[in-house]
């Protein structure tokens, strides 16, 4: 057979297209495709629910992909071990308590389970705004990526989702948009955002299930970004909260009437 290359641009942007098209409306769009989101994707996707992951980045995995400073292995503790053995993830028992995982082999697992699972991947598409009526989030402000680092003048595009994630890591960055363009209404001690404190892995692996939570009307958090929002520690490459957080997310959404 001899290779057309008009076809083959148009098979990826017909197929990418209808993608787009049929994901313009979700049940849930999660914002950062770290192990958090992804984890949070895969749950729900089980559940039967619509759901777009948005990751500004060309790679997905977040900050997984380097282990601990650049070497590539992660620790999961005991407490979240089950979710590497139901993901079929290589592990092996370090110390009491302590397993380790190889971080390329885990991130690469959960992607791929995830999509498989029925969740949808958007690389290179960052958020400038949210889509706020009735008081409660219901959409999200969509760009490409290279529009933002470029600085052009471009206008965006808005999909509808009847819940949120900010899975975006650190920087909490839909939590921050309501912030500005809401005021401080979260639902937080201070209403605004309490700001990461310093690494304390103990601390922070327990504060990060606890603040997977809703935050604001139909937006909720997940990841580092909950710890962020409600000022818990951060915790290093020690990945087992990540993935109990994402997991602890997805069940809330689930479990929650979607008509509210």
């Amino acid at each position: 057979m001899k290779l057309d290359d008009i076809t083959i641009s148009e098979a990826i942007i017909k197929e990418f297209s209808k993608d787009f098209l049929d994901y313009l409306n979700v049940d849930v769009a999660i914002v950062g495709a770290g192990p958090a989101g992804i984890v949070a994707g895969y749950y729900l996707a089980k559940a039967k629910k619509k759901v777009a992951i948005l990751e500004r980045k060309l790679s997905i995995g977040g900050g997984m992909w380097g282990g601990g400073m650049m070497f590539n292995k992660i620790v999961v503790q005991e407490k979240a071990k089950f979710i590497l053995d139901e993901f079929k993830i290589n592990s092996k028992e370090y110390k009491k308590g302590y397993y380790v995982a190889d971080s390329v082999e885990t991130i690469s697992t959960l992607c791929s389970k995830a999509t498989r699972a029925g969740a949808k991947f958007f690389n290179l598409m960052f958020v400038e705004d949210i889509r706020i009526q009735d008081k409660k989030i219901n959409g999200l402000v969509i760009n490409w990526s290279a529009v933002e680092i470029a600085r052009l003048h471009v206008d965006p595009l808005t999909i509808g989702a009847k819940f949120v994630v900010d899975a975006s890591g650190h920087s909490a960055e839909i939590a921050s948009i309501v912030v500005k363009k809401m005021g401080r209404n979260l639902w937080t001690k201070t209403g605004d955002i309490l700001g990461e404190k310093p690494m304390w892995a103990d601390r922070g692996e327990a504060d990060i299930v606890k603040n997977s939570k809703e935050i604001y009307p139909h937006l909720y958090v997940s990841g580092m970004a909950a710890n962020a929002v409600f000022g818990a520690p951060r915790m290093g490459p020690i990945f087992g909260g990540m993935l109990l957080s994402g997991r602890a997310v997805a069940e809330k959404i689930i479990n929650t009437d979607d008509t509210d």
